[in-house]
């Protein structure tokens, strides 16, 4: 019981980057009809966030400290950041230690403008053309992306710690009754499927409950319909964008304690994603959801040693057999709309 528990706990966890992901590759599909292959690009780029926000709150300069003295006896220089002048020691370590969440603040404003600038200047020309050149050309602009992080950032990994407060496990066996240390489960780990939960909640709130969200589902079902009434659906599809932009690049910012950026992660995650949409259903976010965590749990519980011991590579292909078997007795996929994309 504890290691099937703990293999659910592991595939909600991975489900919850695989569903932000793939709900916003849905949105921009669903809104703008564009399948998005820079959508993997735009987590890494949140992930990187972190990373600059980061720098940004380390840089520092010498001081002579007098209470430090080297093998000679002359007092040390060390490196204190900029942020200790200004907030203090104290709260200074505190910001920086808290790096992580606050990179949410940072991401937010330049996702959105950079999912804006990316609709704006590229995919808007390409709104009419045939799928495949929307696959080759977000696809060549996701390498793009890739390789400039490569050339600022390196190609190693960059370690982001979580919080201190928030480092360490939590004993799911103590709270439940069951044996003290069966199941231990990272903290952060947990608190990255509570902020999935809670950023997928406002998602869907902001649509169902917005006039703004309302008018976007509108022009979803029938955008011609909604442009003869005078409103100008471009826009909103337009911000649309951004906000997915926006929800990719906040699944990329609080997975970096999880997986330390570098600039193939959006890779790592495209090609699965794209599986979860199909899954899901194109252009369902209900779909798009469920997918995620289904065949994150899925892909948990075929990664558990005695399944490879008796299917070796399994974990490996599990997520496509899942695909298949969906796909072929659901051709639209778990919560698929007719009409999309059968034309």
């Amino acid at each position: 019981m504890d290691a099937i528990i703990l293999q659910i706990l592991n595939g909600l966890d991975k489900g919850s980057a695989y569903a932000l992901i793939a709900l916003g590759l849905t949105l921009i599909f669903g809104t703008l009809g564009v399948v998005n292959f820079a959508h993997g690009a735009l987590f890494m780029l949140g992930a990187f966030c972190t990373v600059t926000l980061s720098r940004i709150l380390t840089l520092s300069h010498e001081v002579v400290d007098p209470t430090r003295k080297d093998f000679l006896g002359n007092p040390l220089k060390v490196d204190v950041p900029y942020i200790y002048d200004i907030f203090g020691e104290t709260t200074g370590a505190a910001i920086i230690d808290w790096a992580v969440p606050l990179s949410i603040l940072f991401a937010i404003p330049v996702m959105i403008g950079i999912g804006v600038l990316m609709e704006r200047g590229l995919i808007k020309h390409f709104y009419k053309r045939p799928h495949a050149d929307q696959i080759l050309v977000t696809f060549g602009l996701a390498i793009v992306l890739q390789e400039i992080i490569k050339y600022y950032f390196g190609a190693n990994q960059i370690p982001a710690p979580a919080p201190q407060a928030f480092v360490g496990s939590l004993d799911f066996g103590a709270i439940f009754g069951m044996e003290p240390g069966a199941i231990i489960y990272p903290y952060w780990r947990i608190v990255y499927f509570c902020f999935a939960m809670v950023l997928i909640g406002a998602v869907f709130a902001f649509l169902q409950f917005t006039t703004f969200g309302m008018v976007v589902r509108a022009g979803m079902a029938d955008r011609e319909t909604v442009g003869l009434l005078g409103i100008n659906i471009d826009r909103r599809f337009t911000i649309m964008f951004g906000i997915a932009a926006a929800v990719a690049g906040l699944a990329g910012v609080m997975y970096t304690p999880i997986n330390s950026p570098n600039y193939h992660m959006g890779m790592d995650f495209l090609v699965i994603s794209f599986v979860v949409v199909v899954v899901g259903g194109m252009g369902s976010l209900p779909g798009a959801v469920l997918a995620g965590f289904v065949l994150g749990v899925l892909e948990s519980f075929a990664s558990m040693r005695q399944v490879i011991e008796l299917l070796p590579g399994v974990n490996q292909v599990v997520i496509y057999l899942a695909a298949i078997v969906i796909l072929l007795t659901r051709p639209r996929g778990l919560l698929g709309r007719r009409g999309v994309m059968e034309d």
